[in-house]
C-alpha cells in the first residue's frame, strides 16, 4: 500500500484506479440469523431522522473534539467494533463486491457515472454517497433511487436498537452520524442483495470510516486539491497520502476520455461541464475493471497498459466503450452538480463547488452556459451570485475566483432553508450555531466588497478594516449602506434569498407569504425593481453542497417527495 500511496503523491491530481487481481472470498451471512426479520416501523420517517440527528456532534463538543483529537487509527478500529456490534464482521462486506472511490472533487460524480453504467448491464446496484441535498435517504440508493422513507425507517430502527443493546456506563452505544449511516448502508445493501456497491469516501481515505472495507474489487481516486486541511493536511502531497490509504492493490493512471473517443464515437455525458469528462474517464475504467473481475467479456481492449513517461506508473488500458457504457454516461443524473433549472425568465445554475479547483471549473461551466443562452434581442439581463461556504475553507479565495463572472448582485445566506425548520429534520445541522453561520455570511460579504473595491479603484484605502465588516445589508438589522459598498446582500435563510432574487417570476417557486422586511434595505428595494423588469435573470448558486441542497428543496419540490 505504501508504494501505491507514495506514487499517488507524485501523480497528485491525476485520476487513478487501483484494482484487485483476485476474486473475492465468499463469506457466510452470519449476522442474518441474529438480525430480526424486518417489521413495519412503529415510528415515522421524520422521527427516525430526528433521532439520527442526535448523533451529530453539537457545536461546543465539536470544538472540544478538534482540540483533543484521538488517534485516527483508533477511530478506524472503533468503526470495526461498531460493525461487530451491529451483527456484521469485516469479511461480510466482501460479499458486496465494492467499488471504493475517493478524491477532493468529482468523486460523487464519478460514482454516479459508474453506478449508472453498471446498472445498464442489468445489475442491481447499491450506492452510498454524502452529503445529501434534500433528504438523508439520498445517501443510500438502490438502482439509482434513494431508498424509500419506509425502508429507511425500518433499517434505521433495527440498527439503532441493535446498537442500543451494548449501552453501558463505560461505552458510548451509538456511533456518530456518518458512521451510523455507513453501517446502515452496509446492512441495507446486504439485506437487499445488491450485485455490487459503489461506496464514496466521506473525508480523506486512510482513516475514513468506509475504509473498513478490506477487499474492494477496485478503488478510484478522482482529482485532488486542497480541502479539509485541519483533518488531511495543508498540501496536496499530504492529502494524496490520505486519499491513497484506500488502495489495497496495484495502481494505474487513467487515460483521458479523448483516448477512448479516438477508438470509437464521441461520448455524450449526462452531466455538463468540461471537468466532468475527467470523472467520466475514471468511471469507465472503474466499470471496466469491475466487469472484467466478474468475467464479463464484452469489452475490447485496444491498447495494453504501458508506463507513463512522466509519472513512471502504468496506464489503464484504452478500450472501446460498450453500448451499455455509452448509454450509462449519457443517462447519468447527479443533482446539484452543474445543474440548470430554466424557469421562465429566471435560470438557476446550481453547482456545489467548494474548493479552488472545483470553483474554477464551475466558473468555466457557468460562463460557457451563459454564452450559449445569450439573448439576441438586447433585453436587459441581471446576473446574481448566491454563495456560502463552511468549515475551514478560504472563502476569500473562492470569491476572488468568481469575480470574472461580473455579477450585478452578490447574495449571501447560511445553509438554512427556512427560518423555521419544523418538519424538515433532513436539513437540521447541530454542528454549528445560528450566530456562527450568520457571522460567516457577513465575513463573505466583507470579502466580496473588499475585492470589488480593489477591482474598481486603484486608490486603495488599505486593508479591509472593521468599517467594511459592518452589516450594511443584513436584512435582520439593516443599516444605511456605506458610500463605497457594492451591491451585496445578506439574508437570514435560503428561502428569503430566493424570494428576493426571483421576485415571484419563477413559476414553480411561489412562496405563500414573503416576509415584510424583505425590501427594507435600500439595495434590496432598488434591486427588486430591476429584477422585476429584467428580461432575464441568471443565478449561480455555489460554494456549498448544503446551500445547493437547500435551494433545490425549494426550487424542485419533487426532491422532497
Amino acid at each position: 500500500m505504501s508504494w501505491a500511496r507514495s506514487h499517488l503523491c507524485s501523480a497528485l491530481s491525476l485520476a487513478a484506479v487501483s484494482a484487485r487481481g483476485a476474486t473475492m472470498e465468499g463469506a457466510a451471512y452470519r449476522w442474518l440469523s441474529a438480525w430480526p426479520a424486518p417489521q413495519e416501523p412503529s415510528m415515522e420517517y421524520q422521527d427516525a431522522v430526528r433521532t439520527l440527528n442526535t448523533l451529530q456532534t453539537n457545536a461546543s463538543c465539536l470544538e472540544e473534539v478538534k482540540r483533543q483529537r484521538s488517534d485516527p487509527q483508533a477511530q478506524l478500529e472503533a468503526m470495526e467494533v461498531y460493525l461487530a456490534r451491529s451483527g456484521l464482521q469485516v469479511e461480510d462486506l466482501n460479499q458486496l463486491k465494492i467499488i471504493h472511490v475517493t478524491g477532493t472533487k468529482g468523486k460523487g460524480s464519478t460514482c454516479a457515472f459508474t453506478e449508472r453504467i453498471l446498472r445498464n448491464y442489468g445489475l442491481k446496484t447499491g450506492f452510498f454517497s454524502s452529503p445529501h441535498l434534500v433528504q438523508v435517504r439520498e445517501r443510500i440508493r438502490i438502482n439509482g433511487k434513494p431508498i424509500s422513507p419506509e425502508l429507511f425507517t425500518k433499517y434505521f430502527w433495527h440498527l439503532y436498537q441493535q446498537l442500543e443493546e451494548f449501552k453501558d456506563d463505560s461505552h458510548i452505544s451509538m456511533p456518530s452520524y456518518f458512521r451510523f449511516l455507513t453501517l446502515m448502508a452496509f446492512h441495507v445493501f446486504l439485506q437487499e442483495k445488491v450485485d455490487l456497491a459503489v461506496v464514496e469516501v466521506g473525508i480523506g481515505g486512510a482513516f475514513d470510516c468506509t475504509n473498513i472495507i478490506r477487499k474492494p474489487v477496485v478503488c478510484g481516486v478522482s482529482s485532488l486539491g486542497i480541502d479539509h486541511t485541519s483533518l488531511l493536511g495543508d498540501t496536496v502531497e499530504k492529502i494524496a497520502w490520505q486519499k491513497g490509504g484506500i488502495f489495497k492493490c496495484p495502481l494505474y493512471l487513467c487515460p483521458p476520455l479523448e483516448a477512448l473517443e479516438q477508438v470509437g464515437l464521441p461520448l455524450s455525458l449526462g452531466l455538463e461541464g468540461e471537468h466532468q469528462r475527467h470523472n467520466a474517464a475514471l468511471a469507465l475504467q472503474l466499470a471496466r475493471c469491475w466487469l472484467e473481475q466478474q468475467n464479463y467479456h464484452d469489452i475490447q481492449e485496444l491498447k495494453a497498459s504501458k508506463p507513463s513517461i512522466r509519472w513512471q506508473l502504468p496506464l489503464a488500458p484504452v478500450f472501446r466503450p460498450t453500448p451499455h457504457m455509452r448509454r450509462g454516461l449519457r443517462d447519468t443524473e447527479w443533482p446539484g452538480r452543474t445543474q440548470v433549472l430554466q424557469r421562465g425568465p429566471v435560470t438557476w445554475y446550481l453547482d456545489g463547488a467548494h474548493t479552488t479547483s472545483s470553483v474554477q471549473a464551475c466558473v468555466h461551466w457557468y460562463c460557457q452556459s451563459l454564452e450559449r443562452s445569450r439573448r439576441t434581442d438586447g433585453g436587459h439581463e441581471v446576473h446574481i451570485l448566491l454563495f456560502n461556504s463552511t468549515g475551514d475553507r478560504d472563502s476569500a479565495a473562492l470569491l476572488k475566483l468568481l469575480q470574472p463572472c461580473h455579477f450585478d448582485y452578490a447574495v449571501f445566506c447560511p445553509n438554512v432553508t427556512e427560518i423555521s425548520s419544523i418538519g424538515n429534520a433532513d436539513q437540521q445541522n447541530f454542528t454549528v450555531t445560528l450566530d456562527q453561520v450568520l457571522l460567516r455570511c457577513l465575513q463573505h460579504q466583507k470579502h466580496w466588497n473588499c475585492l470589488a473595491e480593489k477591482q474598481a479603484s486603484s486608490n486603495l484605502w488599505g486593508s479591509c478594516g472593521p468599517e467594511s465588516a459592518r452589516p450594511g445589508s443584513l436584512l435582520l438589522a439593516p443599516h444605511p449602506p456605506q458610500p463605497t459598498s457594492t451591491s451585496s446582500l445578506v439574508f437570514s435563510c435560503i428561502s428569503h434569498a430566493l424570494q428576493w432574487i426571483s421576485q415571484g417570476r419563477d413559476p414553480i417557486f411561489q412562496p405563500e407569504s414573503p416576509p415584510r422586511n424583505l425590501l427594507n434595505h435600500p439595495t434590496a428595494n432598488s434591486g427588486a425593481s430591476i429584477l422585476r423588469e429584467a428580461a432575464a435573470i441568471h443565478v449561480l448558486v455555489t460554494g456549498s453542497l448544503h446551500l445547493v441542497g437547500g435551494a433545490l428543496r425549494l426550487l424542485d419540490p419533487s426532491m422532497s417527495q
